[in-house]
């Protein structure tokens, strides 16, 4: 029987992905104009998303060539290592991206947000899992007015290891108090699926642009909870519990 959801942030609840996808192309481009466009990055940050920073650097680094020119800068942002001046540059866009409310609210998932308030109303634990650092992720949630929405939240400051390693998700569930095969994940990336999989709990994949693809191609997710059009996601959550609750009565 399911007792908790816990919900992704990025992607999932806001589409933020597109803007950290925006970030990484405008840095990359700053860093080494004409080398390549904006929208080239883009397209290459779908193979990565869902992983942390630190990686989602590297591979497009390595990807781009941009290591001459990220070492060039060192000095200047006091920092020891290429991928940190790329991580710094683009920190300083997204950052800047976020400081408008607006922004996010112009990107905002409705249907998800509204499956997180039907969870709510209808007595489930809810929780947050997100590879975004704290201080985002609580800017994110003040602006969508969502915090009280959520009995905990856990980002990448408090794991050691990221998705698609469970740790995250383990995290929650003991904090909801619940066990793994009670959870239900809303997840919206292949690098999600995996985590929560690993961990033994239920998935339901809001798929978006980045991730349409490797999500149908991965044939980890039964295609029954593989949501393509948000406004079916409330009905699909509801076959899904309702499954679940057929299959322990029949075990019972």
């Amino acid at each position: 029987m399911i007792k908790a959801f816990i919900f992704d942030l990025d992607g999932t609840l806001v589409q933020t992905e597109i803007l950290k996808a925006k970030s990484y192309g405008r840095a990359a481009v700053e860093l080494a104009p004409d080398w390549f466009t904006e929208d080239e990055v883009i397209e290459a940050f779908k193979e990565v998303v869902g992983r942390p920073r630190e990686e989602v650097a590297q591979r497009l680094m390595q990807r781009f060539g941009l290591e001459d020119a990220a070492r060039a800068r060192l000095d200047a942002l006091q920092v020891s290592t290429p991928f940190q001046v790329f991580l710094q540059v683009r920190m300083g866009i997204y950052e800047s991206m976020l400081a408008d409310p607006q922004v996010l609210l112009d990107h905002l998932c409705p249907d998800n947000l509204a499956l997180l308030q039907w969870a709510r109303r209808n007595g489930y634990r809810t929780g947050l899992a997100t590879m975004s650092h704290c201080p985002q992720v609580m800017r994110v949630l003040e602006i969508l007015n969502i915090r009280s929405e959520l009995d905990f939240i856990a980002t990448r400051d408090d794991v050691e290891h990221g998705k698609p390693d469970p740790e995250i998700y383990t995290l929650v569930a003991r904090a909801l108090q619940v066990r793994p095969e009670e959870c239900l994940i809303i997840e919206d990336s292949l690098t999600g699926v995996k985590a929560a999989l690993a961990a033994g709990m239920g998935c339901i994949v809001v798929t978006t642009d980045f991730t349409r693809r490797s999500i149908h191609e991965s044939g980890l997710v039964d295609k029954r909870w593989i949501v393509d059009h948000p406004p079916d996601l409330e009905s699909v959550a509801k076959a899904f519990i309702k499954e679940k609750k057929t299959l322990r009565e029949t075990i019972s």
